[in-house]
This record gives structure tokens, C-alpha cells and sequence, in this order.
């Protein structure tokens, strides 16, 4: 049931980025393009994400635990450390130069996009390339 629930979710939320134009990268691009062709539809998906976000953390706090779990789980660190913020900075850059971001990408590689489908597979070899540094610290 919650691998079906999970699934769900994504399709509406991957249904939503494409109905709103997110999986082209030059609507991402252009939001990015202050002085030239500016775009500032990205900004509207985000306060709307944001406002759903906030209604959602509101109803979901007043229920003592998830609906397919027996307790929240909540990180507990507080922090923020090198690798925080350097994947929050390599994200952003990333985002910045191919105008995809993992929410954008992979709905567009429903649609046989090879710009998302190089996207997806360079995020791939990098999620890879970092659990294997992080296997080499440990």
C-alpha cells in the first residue's frame, strides 16, 4: 500500500510540474534571466507549492502519527555542515546551468526528452560518485 501511495503521489506531483511548463528548461532558464528574457512563472509554481506546503504541515501536525506509519520521523540535526551546504551549492549551480532539477527532469523523461534523460544520468553517476567518497571516509 505504500509503495502504490508513493507512486500516486508522484505521478500527480511529476503531472503537476509538467502541466505547469517546469520540465522545459527554458522557462527555468529564463526565470534565471533577470536583465534579458525574464520569466517569472517558476516564481508562481513556488508560492503556489509553498501555500499547499504550508496548509499540508498544518493538517499533518494535528494527527499523532502518519497515515501509513506508526510515528513521524523527523531528523535531528540541526546543523549545518560542509556537506549541506555544498550539495545545496552544487544543486543550485547544477539547476542554474541545465535548467533541470530532479523534479523537473524525470516527468520529462516520460515525454523522451535526451536533454533530461544526460540530466538523469550525470545526477545518477553523481549520487554514485558521492556515496562512494563517503564509503571511502567510513
Amino acid at each position: 500500500m505504500r509503495i502504490l501511495t508513493a507512486a500516486l503521489i508522484g505521478l500527480i506531483f511529476g503531472a503537476g510540474i509538467a502541466l505547469a511548463g517546469m520540465i522545459n528548461p527554458a522557462k527555468i532558464l529564463n526565470f534565471f534571466d533577470i536583465a534579458g528574457s525574464w520569466d517569472p512563472s517558476l516564481a508562481f509554481v513556488m508560492a503556489g507549492a509553498l501555500i499547499v506546503t504550508a496548509i499540508g504541515y498544518r493538517l499533518v501536525w494535528q494527527r499523532k502519527a502518519p497515515v501509513l506509519e506508526a510515528k513521524f520521523s523527523l531528523p535531528t540535526r540541526r546543523d549545518l555542515d560542509p556537506a549541506l551546504i555544498g550539495g545545496s551549492a552544487l544543486f543550485g549551480i547544477g539547476w542554474g546551468i541545465a535548467g533541470f532539477c530532479p523534479g523537473g527532469a524525470i516527468p520529462a523523461l516520460g515525454l523522451g526528452k535526451s536533454d533530461a534523460l544526460l540530466f538523469v544520468a550525470a545526477m545518477l553517476a553523481g549520487i554514485w560518485a558521492m556515496r562512494a567518497i563517503r564509503g571511502l571516509k567510513n
